[in-house]
């Protein structure tokens, strides 16, 4: 039995004659704290952002190995799919890139850290040749290496970055393919047979 000027809860939410009503006329809404599938990618985009920008590399030191030379190796654990490190170089279109290279032919101890890439229908390359404290340079070939190579945009300018391809254990050295195939190439680097 209800009071007198008391209304019924059935009338204040939809009218005496109301027979349709909503679950939220009678209980509060609750709202996710759940972020989205997009929101979590700005949030990554965003932390490698900063990484690269910053120059920070964390999570890799490089070692001298007996008859191979400088690699890189974990110094923590990678899952599949994660920042492992820029190859950090100049950034050059390919006309610049391949008077470079000539100049770089002159001198056979200079070596060759150049990496070509497509981005938005223009050829690119990374040239990390200069001796840097930068380890993305180091990292040696591997056909079955446990990195492999991505572009990441940050204000519509390409940086090439390095991905775990599987997960990395600890104390593993850090490899990825070169993706170099041509016969001169495998003639003057055997090891990018393998």
């Amino acid at each position: 039995m209800q009071q007198k000027g008391t209304q019924s809860p059935w009338k204040r939410a939809g009218g005496e004659n109301s027979q349709n009503r909503k679950v939220t006329d009678f209980y509060p809404v609750r709202r996710s704290s759940r972020k989205s599938k997009t929101e979590l990618k700005c949030e990554e985009k965003k932390l490698i952002d900063d990484l690269i920008t910053s120059g920070i590399e964390e999570g890799m030191e490089v070692q001298y190995i007996e008859g191979k030379g400088r690699a890189v190796f974990a110094t923590r654990c990678f899952q599949k799919g994660d920042y492992v490190v820029e190859y950090h170089g100049d950034l050059l279109q390919i006309t610049d890139a391949k008077k470079r290279e000539a100049e770089y032919a002159q001198n056979p101890a200079t070596g060759c850290y150049m990496y070509y890439f497509q981005y938005l229908c223009k050829t690119y390359c990374v040239d990390a040749t200069k001796e840097t404290g930068r380890m993305g340079r180091l990292i040696n070939h591997s056909k079955n290496g446990n990195c492999q190579t991505k572009l990441h945009d940050i204000n519509g300018v390409p940086h090439l970055i390095l991905i775990a391809s599987r997960n990395i254990d600890e104390g593993e050295e850090l490899l990825y393919d070169y993706g170099d195939r041509s016969k001169a190439s495998i003639a003057a680097h055997p090891w990018l047979k393998y």
